[in-house]
Order: C-alpha cells, then structure tokens, then sequence
C-alpha cells in the first residue's frame, strides 16, 4: 500500500530568531537560540501503520501477531472504535524493523492477506521519511513564522519544501530560512493559469500543502491531487462565522468564546474533516481588533498542531470526521 514519499534533508541557512519579522507587531514570545536545533534518536528503522475496518472481535491479535512473526517489535500502539456493535475500528501501530529495506516490502506484501481477512483500508510510513509542505500564505505571516520556528526548533518534523504566495511580502523572511519562495500573483482572470503554475512548481515536491492563512479558495482540481492532504487554518471555531469577515461576525453575535479550527479541505467550503480545534474566552470588552488579535494566536497553534499530526501519521479520515491519536 501507499509508503511516505522521501524527502530531502533541507534546513535553513541562517538561523532566524523568533524576536524577528513580525511586521512592526510586539512580540511576546521568548527568541529561539541562534542555530538552534533538538537531537532526535534515529527513526530509521522505525515504521508506522493506519487502519481503518468494521469492528470484529480478533483484529487486534491478528495484526500483532502478524507484526511478531514478521520480526516487528511494537513499541507503541492506539486504538478507538466508533461503535461496539458494528461501527467502525481505527488503530495505529509504531513499529520496528532490524532491516526496514529488506523486510518492511515484504511485510507489506504479506499483510494484504490479513487486511483482506478483515476488509481493512491500511497504509505504512517509514518514520525517518519526513513529510515535505508546500506551505500557502498571502498577507498575514503568524501562522507561517509559527511552522517555521518549529520546523527551526526541531519540534515540527517535516521538511518545508516551499513556500508559495500570492504577494511578495514574505520572500525575505521566507529566504533568510533558505527556503525557496515562489510569488505567483492571482487574479480572478488569472486564477486558473496561476493553480497551473502552482501545481507545476509542486511537481513531485511536496506531500502535505499548507494553507498558512491563504485567502483564495483552492479549487477542486488541486483538492483532487492532494486528497486529505491540504490543511487550512479557519479564523473561527467551526461550524460557526464560515467565510469571510469570521470576526466581525463574532463580535456582532456578542459570543463569550472565539477559536480556530484546522481541518483538510474539500470542495465544501470550510466544511472539511476537522483535525483540530481551540478556544479563548472573551467578553464584551474584547472589540473586532482585539478579537483578531486573541484569534491570531489560537489559529497559529491550532494550525501548527494539526500539521504536526499529519507529520507523524496520526490521523485517520472517516466520511467527514477524523480519528486523532495525540499519542
């Protein structure tokens, strides 16, 4: 079955702090240590495996014993089961391999036999094979700096592959991370050639896109080619203000809680599977400024989250649900 794609190691030139490029706006925020980074122990012969089938007593013990005799050591494992009584079951396996190139293709060949035992949906990952973004941001950079002084940090562990925007507001923050920036302007007359242009620079380059608060709707010839793999970040706590002007609307509703939901896209507008959700009590003192300003914060940590998930292949998508397994 499907097998994360590689990805090359990109890091950035020069390390940025977090004090820096926040566009004039006070930041609160402690600076990351020049060249910073965090050790992580070797992954490389670690794997992970998704499952989604109808519940049925034996799929646990079928798949770790198949695990077991196929010389995997299971080192961690989740599980949820939407309904006892014929609802769906959802698990997910972190697992090692002495020698992941020789045996994981034959334990992926081996195991189509168990998943057609119990009409499972399957997928494995080698976990040393990070996730590369192509990230889409226009005007706003908080969501954006957010991924990249995590991705800096070492606490996101994907490559950011590129950065693509509609404006070129962001390239000297983008490069002084030595990550390339592609300014390609859209217009309503011209949307159709610049997705064209976008989809030619993704070319093979990019597993996961990232919508950093990217204000043009994503039209359903890319959605096709990045099934459950584009990520936006809504300035409001879903269902709920979909749209534009989610603040206003808000602060006109007089509500007592403001948040920020990531979820993938689909050809629904803002009606995707949710990944993940935040709020933040407010009141009648907070005006629409005020609002933005507590929104921008939850949106950046919301976002960041819900790519960090997808990163570490955590996440099960259900008809228009998700199965999240925080670990």
């Amino acid at each position: 079955m499907l097998e994360c794609i590689a990805s090359a190691n990109i890091r950035p030139k020069h390390a940025v702090n977090r004090q820096h490029y926040t566009h004039g706006r006070k930041n609160s925020l402690m600076p990351l240590p020049t060249n910073s980074s965090v050790d992580a122990p070797s992954k490389s012969g670690r794997a992970r495996m998704l499952i989604s089938c109808p519940d049925r007593p034996g799929i646990v013990s079928a798949v770790s014993q198949f695990l077991y005799e196929h010389g995997a050591n299971i080192v961690q494992s989740d599980q949820y089961t939407m309904n006892p009584e014929g609802g769906m079951f959802f698990i997910r396996f972190e697992f090692d391999l002495s020698d992941m190139d020789a045996q994981l293709p034959v334990l992926q060949e081996d195991f189509a036999r168990v998943a057609d035992r119990f009409e499972m949906k399957w997928h494995t990952f080698r976990a040393s094979r990070k996730k590369r973004l192509a990230v889409f941001v226009s005007k706003e950079d908080h969501c954006l700096l957010e991924l990249l002084w995590q991705w800096q940090a070492g606490d996101l562990d994907v490559d950011i592959a590129m950065v693509i925007s509609n404006h070129p507001d962001m390239q000297p923050l983008v490069e002084s991370f030595g990550i390339p920036y592609h300014h390609v302007p859209v217009t309503a007359e011209t949307k159709a050639e610049a997705e064209r242009k976008q989809l030619e620079i993704i070319g093979r380059n990019a597993d996961l896109i990232v919508l950093a608060r990217y204000m043009q709707i994503v039209s359903p010839k890319v959605i096709e080619q990045f099934p459950n793999r584009i990520i936006n970040i809504h300035h409001s706590f879903l269902p709920a203000f979909v749209g534009g002007k989610p603040y206003a609307q808000a602060y006109d509703r007089g509500v007592k809680i403001i948040g920020a939901t990531a979820h993938y896209v689909t050809e629904e507008l803002d009606g995707g599977p949710i990944i993940e959700q935040d709020v933040q009590r407010v009141s009648h003192r907070d005006d629409v400024p005020s609002l933005k300003r507590i929104g921008r914060t939850i949106e950046r940590v919301v976002l960041a989250r819900a790519v960090k998930w997808h990163a570490e292949d955590r996440i099960l998508v259900h008809q228009n649900k998700t199965v999240v397994f925080h670990g």
